[in-house]
């Protein structure tokens, strides 16, 4: 039930560009063509109807040490704003898990020499293509355990309290804002972890505290800072669940200068679903500066829910999670880095145009090294106008180089 209702959003928010992008790079006929992974249904009757009661379950149980886990999601601390003026209120963060049940999953032997043959590792390649095997086995095994709704668990915050998160609902996530009773330096960051760290196999959540006011980074993901090649199904996937993860040329480094020249807070923002945020946050640790990962609440069990969740309704997903930050951060300057191969310009002007002064820049890769691309249609300049109507010349700028950006980023400082 959970899984069609996500699905009809997503597709009632498809734009006309993901229609064409979807139906131009054939991510319908691939997506008919992959496996599912698993199935909500193995989970408990009474766990399943009760889930819909979301945190008013009164059948919601301790997650079980034995049986099942719990990932601590990174967030970033804040103080509330009052409409007057106010003393400075106490911290506070949205607090947000997701509940699992341990090898649940089914033999995945099939759908791992299905997406192998779809990447093109050949059969009867001898050691690559076992070593290929295994890397896919491996990150397909988020997809394929069983999500455990109502569920809930008790962490441990920085000031010694006891607070519990959830219970989950159908999608086995909590999301719920949690007040700090101490204080923090702008930047300082705090672990929370289970009250039993055997719980969280991922380990704890990072907190980062965030004043009112600073500088702010909103970056996408998915072939801004990462090579994902969205507009190719066949690269999503070989990206994503066998290549080694790879920055995007030179971008680490503008990164690094931007933290060390404005000291921002950072959010990395996705369309992919929850069940890739281990992965992503290796990734983004290793080579960026630390800070919140926005996904879909989602968690698919089937490749074909993935791919859909990378290309429909991008736009609407991303302003919302927009949204969301500006209601905790609204004094906050705001830099935007995202690029064309998604909706980018075009959420990105809309959150311009609906909180005026709040975005101060807005940075494009200009994608020009994915085959499948449309690059006439999606780099065209008429595109960029569009997406940025009413927002100044001098806020937006398209870029295929991140070299070309340092002067624009040095502009900033002071501003």
């Amino acid at each position: 039930m959970q899984r069609a209702f996500d699905r009809a959003r997503q597709l009632l928010e498809e734009t006309r560009g993901d229609k064409k992008t979807r139906k131009t790079e054939k991510f319908p006929s691939i997506e008919r063509t992959l496996p599912s992974l698993g199935s909500p249904l193995s989970i408990p009757w009474t766990q399943n109807i009760s889930s819909y009661l979301g945190s008013n379950n009164p059948l919601a149980g301790p997650i079980d040490p034995a049986t099942e886990s719990v990932w601590l999601f990174d967030n970033t601390a804040y103080r509330p704003i009052h409409p007057y003026p106010h003393s400075l209120q106490p911290w506070q963060a949205d607090f947000h898990a997701a509940f699992f049940k341990k090898g649940t999953g089914r033999d995945v032997s099939k759908s791992v020499a299905d997406i192998a043959d779809k990447v093109g590792l050949k059969e009867g390649s001898g050691e690559e293509r076992e070593r290929g095997e295994r890397t896919i086995a491996e990150r397909l095994q988020p997809f394929v355990d069983v999500v455990a709704p109502a569920r809930w668990v008790e962490v441990k915050l920085p000031d010694g309290k006891v607070q519990r998160l959830g219970p989950g609902g159908r999608s086995a996530t909590t999301q719920q804002i949690v007040s700090f009773r101490t204080e923090h330096a702008n930047g300082a960051t705090v672990e929370t972890d289970a009250v039993n760290a055997e719980l969280t196999p991922h380990g704890p959540m990072t907190t980062t505290f965030a004043e009112p006011e600073g500088w702010m980074v909103i970056s996408d993901i998915d072939d801004t800072v990462k090579v994902t090649l969205t507009p190719s199904p066949t690269g999503i996937l070989r990206t994503t669940f066998l290549e080694d993860p790879t920055p995007i040329a030179s971008m680490p480094a503008l990164y690094t200068h931007i933290q060390s020249l404005l000291n921002p807070t950072w959010f990395y923002l996705s369309a992919s679903p929850y069940n890739l945020y281990p992965f992503l946050r290796t990734f983004l640790h290793t080579h960026y500066p630390t800070g919140t990962i926005l996904l879909r609440e989602a968690s698919w069990m089937d490749l074909s829910g993935f791919l859909m969740s990378l290309t429909q309704g991008t736009e609407a997903y991303k302003r919302g999670r927009m949204e969301m930050v500006h209601s905790w951060l609204p004094k906050r300057k705001v830099l935007c880095v995202g690029d064309s191969t998604q909706s980018d310009p075009e959420a990105y002007g809309d959150i311009y145009r609906m909180y005026k002064g709040w975005v101060k820049k807005i940075f494009i890769r200009k994608v020009t090294d994915v085959a499948e691309m449309d690059v006439a249609d999606k780099n065209s300049p008429e595109r960029f106008e569009k997406a940025f109507k009413d927002v100044p010349r001098d806020v937006w700028q398209i870029f295929e180089d991140p070299n070309e950006l340092y002067a624009a980023v040095d502009a900033l400082k002071g501003n």
